[in-house]
């Protein structure tokens, strides 16, 4: 028989158990009784951030980047409602995040009380699961199943709501950890028997990909059955990286926003395998049909929802991309004829050279547009990743300047290149707290937009509070560039002709200093705004013992004269 003890102190020995060793949060009221007993243990740290939203995307960089679930503590209804978007962030990107959510209690439920609102109806939409202990009793068995729902594929985040009475009662549950069911499904022989057979006799193989690539560690097996069979490989929906960005089979991303920019890959190929993504996640998605009337598309998932979830499948697969992909890799070596070994070959050898032409074009380019100022962002890219460590994790939500940022550093090492997920703005920066938390001992740079950081600049103060020698990168064009781009296709899509862009896409007035933002916060900041500057502030940022944050003043289409007149009072 377990002894009774509070319910908060029974659900740090929870935490505990389970391996938990940093929560990310905001105080509150309603939370005091769970946040005073953490005195009584000190391997579990406490990460105040400034708003709820940090707290939230600096747990998705922490989980990422460790691979092991982010603990977030939020306030009652307002601090859930502040992070509604960051979860929906890690919801679509399948972040295992851990919520608690603090109530004033159950008896005050009835009395529509300050502050009290349905906080599990308020989570549902943007969490895998979520739920309200409703008594001390089963406190820890519902802790338990949070973390397993959390951690089992396809992870996501969940949110458990603990309301304050129930905290306080006496809770005698034993604590055990938690146990997360084994998923590595292997595929019937048969199934990969078939894959096998459409893939090699393919004219124009495609392999779609997703994050659960990355998630199931299979890679390796990834190359291998792309060069056996030569076919072109394609991030979907991804963050991580699922295949070497330096391998020749590897194109690019399919279209992010617009279905019609994905038709020009997805209608050549004669045969599709989809693995460990749904299909296809954009803004505007194609509503016809995607692939060539006579293709063989065939889907492999953990996740049986995203199988043949928009788009036609003739063979969807619930298995494990790491098992499915070995074993698929091993039959192709086993049977492929030689004529089409031989056809495969001579595609990855196109591919590559395809790669390299592409490639010294976009160097050439970006020669040309050196010495600007303000500066062409490439010019920034190329210099930082001539100086980062090999073990640097760069987080990077800087959409419009990441080609340059994977151009002259391609992500090839997992875990080397996290990218934002999910359309929220504001992951950079506090995801690199959470992946430096995460990571100690590895560089970890944050890049980000001047409009993106300025969702989560409170990061910075948690990064200088905690002495976290992280390199924080604004890109300020002082715009929102992306919808800038997006417009431009709207316009062609509409007959409209080109013309300025509207004030609500630009941030020039009046201007942010972002480094004076980041002297305010406690953080180093270095203005970069002429080519001689770009080495020295690197290398400043890089041996600086603390955070740094670098604003990189680069191109923009920006009219502050406007702005001035048309939004004055």
């Amino acid at each position: 028989m377990t002894s009774s003890r509070p319910g908060r102190f029974a659900v740090l020995e929870q935490l505990a158990a389970d391996g938990f060793t940093h929560m990310f949060g905001n105080p509150g009221t309603v939370e005091q009784g769970l946040l005073d007993e953490l005195r009584s243990v000190p391997d579990l740290r406490y990460v105040l951030t400034l708003h709820e939203t940090v707290a939230v995307m600096a747990a998705d960089g922490y989980a990422r980047a460790g691979g092991r679930p982010g603990l977030v503590q939020l306030h009652s209804s307002p601090g859930l409602g502040n992070a509604i978007g960051a979860l929906y962030q890690a919801r679509r990107g399948h972040a295992p995040l851990v919520v608690l959510g603090g109530d004033a209690g159950i008896r005050y439920q009835p009395m529509d009380a300050q502050m009290a609102g349905d906080l599990v109806g308020m989570a549902r939409p943007v969490t895998k699961w979520a739920a309200m202990a409703p008594d001390a009793s089963s406190l820890l068995r519902m802790l338990r199943r949070a973390v397993k729902v959390a951690c089992t594929p396809p992870c996501g985040p969940v949110y458990l709501c603990l309301p304050q009475d129930v905290m306080d009662a006496a809770c005698t549950e034993r604590v055990v950890p938690t146990s997360i069911p084994d998923t590595r499904v292997s595929p019937d022989e048969t199934v990969v028997a078939e894959l096998a057979a459409r893939l090699a006799a393919a004219e124009h193989p495609l392999i779609l990909v997703g994050d659960g690539v990355a998630f199931s560690g299979a890679q390796v097996e990834l190359a291998a059955v792309a060069e056996l069979v030569g076919a072109e490989v394609w991030d979907a929906d991804a963050g991580e990286l699922n295949l070497s960005h330096a391998h020749p089979c590897y194109r690019g991303a399919t279209g992010h926003m617009f279905g019609e920019q994905s038709l020009a890959v997805t209608r050549r190929a004669d045969a599709v395998l989809a693995v460990g993504t749904y299909l296809l996640p954009e803004v505007f998605p194609e509503l016809g049909e995607i692939f060539a009337p006579d293709a063989h598309v065939a889907h492999v998932d953990l996740d049986p929802d995203a199988i043949a979830k928009n788009h036609r499948v003739d063979l969807g697969v619930v298995a494990d991309p790491k098992r499915t992909l070995a074993a698929l890799a091993a039959r192709l070596a086993d049977t492929m004829p030689e004529a089409a070994r031989t056809a495969a070959r001579g595609r990855v050898e196109a591919m590559a050279e395809a790669r390299a032409g592409a490639r010294a074009a976009e160097l050439a380019a970006d020669r040309e547009r050196q010495g600007r100022s303000p500066l062409d962002f490439a010019e920034f890219a190329a210099a930082l990743a001539e100086r980062l460590p090999d073990d640097a994790v760069i987080v990077d939500e800087a959409l419009t300047n990441s080609p340059a940022l994977t151009r002259y550093r391609p992500p090839e090492v997992p875990g080397s290149h996290l990218l934002t997920r999910g359309g929220s703005l504001g992951i950079g920066f506090p995801g690199a707290v959470g992946a430096k938390l995460a990571l100690p001992g590895h560089p970890v740079v944050g890049v980000s937009g001047d409009g993106g950081s300025m969702y989560t600049a409170q990061a910075l103060w948690t990064a200088a509070r905690h002495h976290l020698d992280t390199v924080f990168v604004v890109c300020n064009n002082r715009s929102y560039r992306l919808l800038q781009a997006n417009i431009g296709t709207w316009w062609r899509d509409q007959g409209i002709p080109r013309h300025d862009y509207p004030l609500a896409f630009d941030l020039s007035e009046p201007p942010i200093r972002f480094d004076e933002l980041a002297w305010s916060m406690g953080v180093l900041g270095i203005r970069v705004e002429k080519s001689e500057q770009i080495e020295p502030a690197i290398d400043d940022a890089l041996s600086t013992k603390g955070p740094v944050l670098l604003e990189v003043v680069v191109e923009g289409d920006v009219h502050p004269e406007l702005v001035d007149v048309r939004c004055g009072q």
